[in-house]
This record gives C-alpha cells, sequence and structure tokens, in this order.
C-alpha cells in the first residue's frame, strides 16, 4: 500500500499586508481523498508532482497529472479530489494581501484558464514551496522569509504583458485595490473608488473581475472581514465598535456580512477565539 501523509502549516498572524503567506505544505493524499465544494477566502496554487486527480470550478471539471498546477480564487466554490488508482501528490500555498490580486492578473492563471499545465520549470517550483514551507514561523522574521520566496514562486508564472490596455488594465485595478486598503476603515462605496481611479464604476467592475477574479465590491467585504478578525483577536472592544473600526456603519448588515465569510456570526466567532 503506498504511503500517504501530510505536512502542512498555517500562520496565525499576517505580519505584511502587500503579500502574505496564508498557509503552505505537501501532501500524498489517499485514493479518492476529496476537498469540498467549498469556498477559501485567498488564494491559493496547488503544483502536483506526482500522481493525478481532479479540479472543478465554474461547473467544468480539469484533468491533472504531474506538473500541473491549478489555482483556487478567493470567494469562487470549488472541488478537487485525488485519482482512485494514481492518487496525487502536490505541494501547496496560499496567500493573499494587497499586492495579490494584481500579481495574479499578471500570471497565466485567470478564472476562464485556472490550470497552467506542464511547467518548464516544476522542479524549481517544487523547491520554491517546500522553502516556503520550511521557512515557517510566527514572527516578522519567519513572514519576511516566507514572503520573498512567495514573490520568486509567484514570479515564475508571470508572463509579458501582451498589450498596453492589459498594463493599464492592472494599474487600475492596483490603485482600486491600494484605496480600499488604505480607507476600508471609513464607509467607502465601489462608486467611491471608481472616483478615485477615475473610470466608471461598470469599468471598474469589469476590468477588476478579470484581473482578480472577483468583484471590487467582494474585495472589499473581504478586507474589511479579515481587518474585524484581527481586532477581534488583539482586542476586547464590542462588536458594534469592531463595525464602526472596519467601515459598517449598520452593525446588523455587519453581522450578515462577517457571517457569510466565517460561517459564524460575530459573536460567536469572538466566543471562539477567547475560549
Amino acid at each position: 500500500m503506498t504511503e500517504t501523509f501530510k505536512n502542512s502549516y498555517k500562520t496565525t498572524e499576517k505580519n505584511l499586508v502587500s503579500l502574505s503567506v496564508y498557509n503552505v505544505g505537501y501532501q500524498k493524499c489517499e485514493p479518492l481523498y476529496q476537498w469540498g465544494p467549498g469556498i477559501r477566502d485567498h488564494y491559493l496554487i496547488h503544483h502536483i508532482v506526482s500522481g493525478c486527480g481532479y479540479y472543478t470550478m465554474g461547473g467544468r471539471t480539469y484533468t491533472l497529472k504531474a506538473g500541473d498546477t491549478f489555482l483556487i480564487y478567493p470567494l469562487t466554490e470549488i472541488t478537487y479530489h485525488a485519482d482512485d488508482k494514481d492518487p496525487w501528490e502536490y505541494y501547496w500555498v496560499g496567500f493573499s494581501g494587497s499586492d495579490a490580486a494584481a500579481i495574479i492578473g499578471a500570471t497565466g492563471f485567470s478564472k476562464e484558464t485556472p490550470v497552467l499545465s506542464g511547467q518548464n520549470d516544476s522542479e524549481q517550483l517544487r523547491s520554491y514551496l517546500l522553502q516556503i514551507y520550511e521557512a515557517r514561523g510566527q514572527d516578522i522574521a519567519h513572514a519576511v522569509r516566507m514572503t520573498g520566496l512567495l514573490y520568486l514562486t509567484l514570479a515564475l508564472f508571470i508572463r509579458p504583458s501582451d498589450s498596453i490596455k492589459k498594463d493599464t488594465s492592472l494599474r487600475y485595478v492596483q490603485q482600486a485595490i491600494t484605496y480600499m486598503n488604505y480607507h476600508y476603515a471609513y464607509p467607502i462605496s465601489i462608486d467611491d473608488v471608481a472616483a478615485f481611479t477615475g473610470i466608471s464604476r461598470s469599468h471598474l467592475y469589469r476590468i477588476f473581475v478579470e484581473n482578480t477574479g472577483q468583484s471590487p465590491k467582494a474585495y472589499l467585504s473581504a478586507l474589511r472581514i479579515r481587518q474585524a478578525c484581527t481586532l477581534m483577536k488583539k482586542s476586547d472592544i464590542s462588536i458594534t465598535a469592531i463595525a464602526n473600526s472596519v467601515g459598517f456603519e449598520n452593525s446588523l448588515y455587519f453581522s450578515k456580512v462577517f457571517k457569510k465569510f466565517k460561517g459564524m456570526p460575530p459573536s460567536e466567532y469572538v466566543r471562539h477565539i477567547r475560549s
């Protein structure tokens, strides 16, 4: 019987805002091992080094083998499972941050193409992912090293800009992301974000989805909920105060959005992390 194993590491603190490793690891799966259906609140790359399996996203199922890499987008329902006869072994890294969407937008990944096949530098990719795992740790020194290695990993997927139009749309998206990261604590709207970038709301929506796989509203909501979770872990202020601190003027609406992202109301989340 083939030996199976799983080595994984998840960070508890996001020390870096621009790009931060969420989790990292590697696994030799048992036959038919499955995750999902479900969603993640961060980007997640899996690189297959042996065996095969299946990845389902957007109603389409991809058959994958050694050398293939698949990307999971935030807030997108997916399922993946190992083959029953030749289950895969893969390395993965999950990440988030203000630079993440723009970097992914400059790669060959997209919502329409979430799988890249036959990377020529497959061994280098595996090596970087293993180095991220080996650099694991919760302090700032470990966070910087993990993020540096993550940049090197993502650089393997960067492709030359195919047009000035593509470069321009990426700049608009990055401006929008930067604005939201600096102003999420205020009751800004997507109209405010579009006005800052100098383009219409509909244009912003289209290029944001094209480059990040999610809408500006979804990105802003996820950002606010992440910051709310950080406040809950590091302070004992009230739920209403936390809602106000991350840009929600209505605490009931905050609770609704929070439950959508975390699967439980804020009060239950607080009890869970403080118990």
